[in-house]
C-alpha cells in the first residue's frame, strides 16, 4: 500500500479516513460510516438536493458542473428506471486522486452512490473502474459484498422499505470511455464511442433511462457534506467553488503525492510549500495545473488560486486535479509530443477532426523534434489544433488541442530552436511506455 503523505495546510474532509483501515466495514462504521445515507432516507430527496446545492460542490472529474444542480435536472417522474453511474475511469495523465479513494475509503463511494440514488429516485447504481484498476476492483467488490451482508444494500435497506443495488464494472483500458456518454455505451456492452447530445443523460441516459453520472471523488464527497451541512462545506472553499479537493502533485517536486487542499488554495504554495519545491534545487519552468488536457502555465503564471473560476481567468483549467510540475531541464517540444502521442493513441476515431488532427499534429511535432521541421510547421500545428476545437462529439478533441496550443503559444522559441538546429531531438518514449508509466 502506498505511503500516505500529508501537510499542515491540508483540510481533511474526503481524506479524513485515509490510512485508518476504513476499507473494512466495521472500521468505516466506527468512523461515522453509513450515517449520512440513513439521514438522507429520513429527510428525503428535496433535502438532499438542497444540501448539495448549498455545498457549492462542483464536479471533480474536470467539467466542474454544480452537483446539486445536476441531480435536480433528473425528471421526478419517469416511465423508465433511473440510474446512478459513478465514473471511476481515471485515465487522465497526471491524475491519481480517485485511486486513493477506492484504495482507502471504498465505502464512501458506495454510500455516496446510494445518496445520489435517493436524491433522484433511483434503485440501481453502477461503479465503473478503469481497466487498469483491476486490483482496486477486488477492494470495491469486497466493500459492496460487505454492505449487502449487513443489509445496507439490496431489499429493504436499513429496514426502511427502500431498495438499492450496486453493480461494479471495469473497462478495458480505453481513455475515451471516461467521457460520460462513451462510458454508458461501454457499460451497455457496446463500443465506447460518444453519443450526440442532446438528449442529455439526465433525461435519456443508461439503457435509455434518466441517469446521473458523477466522478468518484464527487460522489464520495456526498456523505461528508450531508453530515457536516452544505453551508459548512461551502465555507471551506471560495465563492462558487465550495469545499476541498484532492490534488495529485507530481513531476519535479520534492514531495509528490495526493493532498487535500481547500478550493482556491494558491498554486504557488501547493508547489513550493505543500510539495516541497522543485527537486534538487532546480528552477521551475512550467506547470500543467489539472491533468494533461489543461493548457500549460509558465513559471510566471503560478500566482493563481486552485479553483475553477480563477483557473479559467488564467487561461487554463482545474481539470481533474493533476498538477504536473516541470523543471528547467524539460524540453517542451518533447513534452508536447508525448502529450499529443497519448491523445492520438487514445482517440476513438469517431470524429474526423480528432482522428486526423491528432495524427497530423503528432507527425508534425515528430518532424520538428527530430530537427527536420520548418517554421511553417509551428503555424500548421496551431492551425490544426484551432480547427479541432469545438468540432467533435466529445471533449477529447479539445483535450488534445488545448495543451498543444498552450505549448506552441507560450514556448514558441523552443520549437524554433529545434527547427534551427540549436537543439537535437532524441527519440521519445513509446506510447506504450507512456500509457504504462504516465498515470
Amino acid at each position: 500500500m502506498p505511503t500516505l503523505v500529508s501537510h499542515p495546510d491540508e483540510v481533511k474532509v474526503i481524506s479524513r479516513r485515509f490510512g485508518m483501515g476504513a476499507a473494512d466495514i466495521d472500521k468505516y462504521l466506527e468512523l461515522d460510516g453509513y450515517k449520512a445515507v440513513q439521514q438522507a432516507i429520513a429527510e428525503g430527496p428535496e433535502w438532499i438536493i438542497n444540501t448539495m446545492k448549498a455545498s457549492g460542490l462542483r464536479g471533480r472529474g474536470g467539467a466542474g458542473f454544480p452537483t446539486g444542480m445536476k441531480w435536480s435536472f433528473v425528471p421526478k417522474q419517469s416511465e423508465k428506471p433511473k440510474y446512478v453511474l459513478v465514473n471511476g475511469d481515471e485515465s487522465e495523465p497526471g491524475t491519481c486522486k480517485d485511486h486513493v479513494i477506492f484504495l482507502h475509503d471504498p465505502h464512501a463511494v458506495i454510500e455516496g452512490t446510494m445518496i445520489a440514488g435517493l436524491a433522484i429516485g433511483s434503485k440501481l447504481g453502477f461503479i465503473y473502474l478503469r481497466g487498469e484498476y483491476r486490483y482496486l476492483l477486488k477492494i470495491v467488490e469486497k466493500a459492496v459484498a460487505d454492505a449487502y451482508a449487513r443489509g445496507f444494500l439490496g431489499k429493504n435497506i436499513f429496514g426502511t422499505g427502500v431498495d438499492f443495488d450496486i453493480v461494479t464494472q471495469t473497462g478495458a483500458g480505453a481513455y475515451e470511455v471516461g467521457e460520460e456518454s462513451a462510458l454508458m455505451e461501454s457499460l451497455e456492452g457496446k463500443r465506447g464511442v460518444p453519443r450526440i447530445k442532446p438528449p442529455f443523460p439526465a433525461v435519456v441516459g443508461l439503457y435509455g433511462g434518466p441517469t446521473v453520472i458523477n466522478n468518484a471523488e464527487t460522489i464520495a464527497n456526498a456523505p461528508h457534506i450531508l453530515l457536516m451541512g452544505g453551508e459548512a462545506y461551502a465555507k471551506l472553499g471560495t465563492e462558487r467553488n465550495g469545499g476541498t479537493r484532492l490534488f495529485g502533485i507530481s513531476g519535479h517536486v520534492e514531495r509528490p503525492g495526493v493532498y487535500e487542499l481547500p478550493m482556491g488554495y494558491s498554486l504557488r504554495k501547493a508547489i513550493y510549500d505543500v510539495a516541497g519545491g522543485i527537486k534538487d534545487g532546480k528552477k521551475l519552468k512550467a506547470v500543467v495545473p489539472g491533468g494533461a488536457s489543461c493548457p500549460v502555465l509558465t513559471a510566471d503564471e503560478i500566482d493563481v488560486g486552485l479553483d475553477f473560476d480563477q483557473m479559467a481567468k488564467a487561461g487554463t483549467m482545474l481539470g481533474s486535479g493533476g498538477i504536473v510540475v516541470l523543471d528547467e531541464t524539460v524540453s517542451i517540444v518533447e513534452f508536447a509530443l508525448r502529450t499529443i502521442s497519448f491523445y492520438q493513441h487514445e482517440s476513438c476515431g469517431w470524429c474526423i477532426p480528432c482522428r486526423e488532427g491528432t495524427d497530423w499534429i503528432k507527425k508534425t511535432l515528430t518532424r520538428v523534434h527530430a530537427g527536420g521541421g520548418t517554421k511553417k510547421d509551428i503555424d500548421n500545428v496551431q492551425y490544426l489544433a484551432d480547427n479541432m476545437m469545438g468540432r467533435t462529439f466529445c471533449p477529447l478533441g479539445d483535450a488534445a488541442a488545448m495543451p498543444t496550443l498552450g505549448f506552441v503559444k507560450k514556448f514558441r522559441k523552443e520549437f524554433e530552436d529545434y527547427i534551427e538546429g540549436k537543439k537535437a531531438g532524441t527519440p521519445i518514449i513509446t506510447v506504450q511506455e507512456l500509457v504504462g508509466a504516465g498515470h
